[in-house]
Parts: structure tokens; C-alpha cells; sequence
């Protein structure tokens, strides 16, 4: 049985101690949070211990889920880490780069594993689409939040963006080679509104844009990739594919509909242009996250997403950063 705890008991640590509980092979030892109000509020929401000092909790678990505010990660981390824990960090997994490097190299010496909390890598909507993403060529993706400032401790780019930074990152297996950016604060002292387009090695482009300050919720990402286009709805968890049908393909031959948009003509044989809705898996997204987590503490493996692949996601937001700095 793992025994796990939750630091930071705020909305969102609130929904991880709920789902801790329905986790398998698992054991909710407690919740720290600075705030002893809200400890205490979530501690008897939940019916479990509510931890005076963050050393008795780290002391009587095997692993941390750490939702605190993002410039308390690193700190919180490193105590756990060195105290042999596994942790759960929140996106991004840090502030600087600097810091995910120490605390990456820290697990390594400890032998304990660092899983980022990148939640739209578990999006039903991202696993569904997965078999269609062969040779991803160019990104266009819209986050968009409506206003609340428990999210204003950094800028919209590690606030949201990160999220898409990521996803993207996991899809294109090359390095980054320039990055365009621009941004502005509205409401905050933070940049609120911030797009940026990602130059990839390969010749991928992603065009990224994040704002927190939008009357509607958006989160959405369309996929250009060879013989195909992909829109993902993150927020709706849905899928649309347009494809060129395979040589020979119709509407008697796949559960695909043929859209009436003629035909292509590619090595002398018409194509038609297919339109499927993939079947979305039902499953909670973060709910499947620390399942993840669990299994991979239990087999010893790699989280799906490993420090590494924060650090990386951290490195690019960092890039955009810097880039809009340079524009101000």
C-alpha cells in the first residue's frame, strides 16, 4: 500500500486529496498546508489527518502530491526528495530551469521518482487522437481563462501556456530552434495575454497563444500533420480528424464519412478526404495521472511525464519569456 499526502490544500489540492482516496493500492495519510484554516477545512472535508508542521507529513508517506503556489515548489520538493520521497509536482515543475535541474539530479542521487502534473497529457481528448498523429507538422493552439488571481503569482506563460508547451513538446521529437514571442500585462503584474511561435529543427511550427483574461474558456488545439488535421477540444474532451483516405478507401470500406470536397489526385489514384470522430475514453484525467504515478513508483519505471520533460517544458516557457522581454 502506498502512503501519500497532499501539500497545498487550496482548489486544486483539494481535488487531488478527493482523488486520492479513490486511488487503488493507496493509503491518504494527510494534508499540509500553510494556511491551517483551509488544512483544517480539507483535512475534515475529507476525513483525514490535518498535519501541523510539513516534516511530520513528509516523515509519514512514501510520496507527495505538491499543489502549492509554483514559487514554493522547489523548496517543498528538495525537502521531500532528500527525505527519499516520490513527488507529484504541479505544473511547471518550477520557476527557473536552475532549480528543476537541482532537483532532478537530486532524484537521481535518491533514487526516487519526479512526476509534473502537465494534465492534458491524460486529456481523453489528446489519447484519443494519438493514433493520427504521424508526423506532426504545424500547431495551432488557444488557452484562454477567464480572470482569477490565485493564478497571478507568475506570468500566463507558466500559468498556461506551459500546458500546451508541453503537449506540443511530447509530440514533436525535435529540438527547439527559434522562438518569436509577444505579451502584455492587463490585470495583473504578471503578462496576462502572451502568444508565441515555436521554430522546431525539423521544420515544425507552433503558433501558441494564452490569455487569463477572457469572458469565455477556450482550450483548444488544431494539428496539421501528414495527410491529416486534427482538432482537439481539450475542455469539451472531443475530436475531429479530416484525412486522406487510404488508396481505395470509401465509405463501404471504413466507419469514416467521405466529405464532399472532390478528390486528390496523389500517384494517379483518387483520394478522398475522410472525416472520423474518434470514440473518446471515458476516464477523469488527474484520477488517471496518479494512478500513473502509483504504477510507476510501483514498477519502477518512468513517469509519462518525468522531470525532465517539465524541465524541458519550463526551459521553452523561459525562451518565450525572454523573447517578450526583449520586445518590451
Amino acid at each position: 500500500m502506498l502512503k501519500v499526502g497532499v501539500v497545498g490544500v487550496g482548489h486544486l489540492g483539494k481535488v487531488h486529496t478527493k482523488l486520492w482516496k479513490e486511488v487503488d493500492s493507496t493509503q491518504l495519510v494527510g494534508v499540509f498546508d500553510e494556511n491551517r484554516a483551509t488544512a483544517s477545512a480539507a483535512a475534515n472535508e475529507y476525513h483525514t489527518q490535518n498535519f501541523d508542521h510539513l516534516e511530520e507529513l513528509i516523515r509519514s508517506v512514501d510520496a507527495l502530491s505538491i499543489v502549492t503556489t509554483t514559487p514554493a515548489h522547489y523548496a517543498v520538493a528538495k525537502q521531500a526528495i532528500n527525505a527519499g520521497k516520490h513527488v507529484l509536482i504541479e505544473k511547471p515543475i518550477t520557476v527557473t530551469t536552475e532549480q528543476a535541474e537541482e532537483l532532478i539530479e537530486l532524484a537521481k542521487q535518491k533514487g526516487v521518482k519526479i512526476q509534473v502534473g502537465h494534465i492534458e497529457r491524460f486529456n481523453p481528448a489528446l489519447l484519443a487522437a494519438e493514433k493520427y498523429l504521424d508526423d506532426p507538422r504545424f500547431f495551432e493552439s488557444h488557452r484562454m481563462a477567464q480572470f482569477k488571481p490565485r493564478g497571478t503569482d507568475v506570468a500566463v506563460v507558466l500559468d498556461l501556456m506551459v500546458h500546451d508547451i508541453d503537449v506540443i513538446l511530447s509530440l514533436v521529437k525535435s529540438p527547439v530552434k527559434s522562438i518569436d514571442a509577444s505579451g502584455v500585462a492587463i490585470v495583473s503584474e504578471q503578462l496576462d495575454i502572451a502568444n508565441a511561435r515555436i521554430k522546431f529543427e525539423n521544420g515544425a511550427v507552433a503558433n501558441v497563444t494564452a490569455s487569463r483574461i477572457s469572458q469565455t474558456p477556450l482550450r483548444k488545439l488544431r494539428i496539421f500533420a501528414r495527410e491529416a488535421y486534427i482538432s482537439l477540444d481539450f475542455g469539451l474532451k472531443s475530436v475531429d480528424v479530416f484525412r486522406l483516405g487510404k488508396n481505395g478507401e470509401s465509405e463501404e470500406s471504413t466507419t469514416a464519412l467521405t466529405m464532399k470536397l472532390g478528390e486528390i489526385e496523389k500517384g494517379d489514384i483518387p483520394r478522398a478526404i475522410m472525416y472520423e470522430k474518434p470514440d473518446v475514453p471515458e476516464l477523469n484525467p488527474l484520477k488517471y495521472e496518479l494512478e500513473l504515478f502509483r504504477d510507476a513508483i510501483k514498477n519502477n519505471t518512468r513517469p509519462i511525464v518525468s522531470g525532465e520533460d517539465g524541465l524541458k517544458a519550463l526551459d521553452v516557457a523561459e525562451r518565450i519569456l525572454r523573447s517578450i522581454e526583449q520586445e518590451l
